[in-house]
C-alpha cells in the first residue's frame, strides 16, 4: 500500500510540490532565523571566547556583562595573586578609542590591552604576523573584519599605520579573532601600551585575568577570590553565559527572532495544512475505494502518514540545503558575516520542529479520510 500511496502523492504534481515548497520554506526560514540569533549571541562573549588560557574573570561587583566597565585599582591584581588556589593572574584593559588610517578612514575601535609579559587573553589565530611581533614600540594587532573596515577591499598587509587618539600604531598583525557583536574593529596591544592610547584616569585596570592551579576547581577558586577581594569573580563559562542572558533580557533580540520564527512555524502549518487538505479532497474518491475493497483505517492512516513523511522529508532537506548554502557562501560575500553559522542541535531541532508541523498540517484533512463512506464509489 505504500507504493499506492505514493503514486498518489506523485500523481498530483502541483500539490505535490506545493507541500514540498510549503515545508521547505517554512525549514529554511525557521532555521536561518535561528541560526543568525544563535550566532549574534555568540558574537556577545567573542571577547571570552577568545581568551582561551583564562580560567576566572574578576571584575568590579557591578558589572553586568563584558561591555559595561567598571575599573578597577591597580592594587586588586595583586590582591587576586595572593589568593589560595590562584596559579597567576594578569591586567586586562578593555575600552574604545577613535582609529583614523592616513587615508581618513575613521572607526570607533574597541581597545584591547593584554599583558606586556604573557599577552593573555590574544586569539590563537593570525593571519599575518605571530605573537611576538606585539612586542615591539607601536605594535599592534587587529582583526580580519576590522582590517576589511579600515582598508576596504584591499589586501591583507602589515606595516601599515594607524592614528589611535593622536597617537602612532603600526599594524604589526591580523588575526582570525571571533567576529565582535558591533561590527567595528578590534584593536589589541601591550597593556602598557593601550593605557597609552586611552588615557581614562587613575583607575584603569578593566579586568583581571587568572588561572586556577592544576587540580582546583576554577568555580571554588573563583568564590575564595570573591570572598577574599570582595571582587566578583566568575569563570570563563560563567561570565560567557552571564553576557548572553544580559543581551537576552535586556535587548528586543529574542522577541524579534522569536517573532519571525513563529511566523515560520504558522506559516508552514497554514500553506501545508491547506495543501494537504486540498490533495485529500481531490483523492477522496480513491480513498473510498480502497476502503470499499476491505481496508481499514489503520491501513488508510499508515498511507496517509507515508505521504507526509515524504512530504516532510523532501522539503526539510531542500530547506535545509538552502540554509547551509546561506551560511556557507554568505561570510565570503560579506566578512563581516562571519562567525554565523549552522550548529547541528538548530538542524536538530528544526528538524522536530517540521516534524510537528507535517503532524498538524495532516491532521487537518485525516478526519475526513478515515470518516470517509466506501459507498461513494458507486454514486455517480
Amino acid at each position: 500500500m505504500r507504493g499506492v500511496a505514493l503514486k498518489m502523492l506523485f500523481g498530483d504534481r502541483a500539490k505535490y510540490l506545493g507541500l514540498v515548497f510549503g515545508v521547505a520554506f517554512a525549514t529554511v526560514l525557521i532555521t536561518q532565523q535561528s541560526g543568525v540569533f544563535v550566532g549574534l549571541m555568540v558574537r556577545t562573549s567573542s571577547i571570552i571566547n577568545d581568551a582561551r588560557d583564562t580560567d576566572i574573570w574578576v571584575m568590579d561587583r557591578s558589572v553586568q556583562y563584558i561591555d559595561t566597565i567598571f575599573p578597577l585599582r591597580d592594587v586588586e591584581l595583586s590582591r587576586v595573586r595572593s589568593v589560595d588556589g590562584v596559579e597567576w593572574a594578569v591586567p586586562f584593559y578593555k575600552g574604545q578609542a577613535p582609529v583614523r588610517t592616513p587615508q581618513g578612514q575613521l572607526q570607533n575601535a574597541t581597545m584591547l590591552g593584554l599583558d606586556d609579559a604573557t599577552l593573555v587573553g590574544l586569539p590563537a589565530k593570525f593571519r599575518i604576523g605571530a605573537a611576538t611581533d606585539l612586542l615591539a614600540p607601536d605594535a599592534v594587532a587587529i582583526d580580519i573584519a576590522g582590517h576589511d573596515l579600515l582598508w576596504p577591499g584591499e589586501p591583507l598587509r602589515v606595516g601599515r599605520t594607524l592614528e589611535i587618539n593622536d597617537r602612532r600604531a603600526v599594524v604589526a598583525g591580523i588575526l582570525d579573532s571571533s567576529m565582535p557583536f558591533v561590527s567595528s574593529p578590534v584593536v589589541y596591544t601591550r597593556y602598557s601600551q593601550a593605557l597609552q592610547y586611552t588615557n581614562n584616569g587613575r583607575s584603569r585596570m578593566s579586568f583581571v585575568l587568572a588561572h586556577a592551579v592544576a587540580g582546583r576547581d576554577p568555580a571554588v577558586v573563583a568564590d575564595t577570590i570573591q570572598a577574599s577581594t570582595g571582587l566578583q569573580a566568575l569563570t570563563r563559562a560563567d561570565f560567557r553565559w552571564k553576557t548572553i542572558g544580559y543581551y537576552l533580557r535586556n535587548t528586543g533580540i529574542p522577541v524579534n527572532f522569536g517573532t519571525v520564527i513563529a511566523i515560520g512555524i504558522l506559516v508552514g502549518i497554514a500553506v501545508v495544512g491547506l495543501t494537504f487538505n486540498m490533495f485529500i479532497a481531490d483523492n477522496i474518491r480513491q480513498y473510498a475505494a480502497l476502503k470499499a475493497i476491505g481496508l481499514r483505517n489503520g491501513r488508510i492512516l499508515r498511507m496517509v502518514l507515508t505521504q507526509a513523511a515524504v512530504v516532510g522529508s523532501i522539503g526539510y532537506g531542500i530547506g535545509t540545503g538552502l540554509a547551509a548554502a546561506f551560511f556557507e557562501f554568505s561570510p565570503r560575500a560579506n566578512i563581516q558575516l562571519r562567525g554565523f553559522n549552522l550548529p547541528w542541535q538548530i538542524s536538530a531541532s528544526v528538524a522536530v520542529a517540521i516534524a510537528v508541523i507535517v503532524v498538524l498540517a495532516t491532521l487537518v484533512g485525516l478526519r475526513r479520510v478515515l470518516r470517509v463512506d466506501p459507498a461513494i464509489v458507486f454514486r455517480g
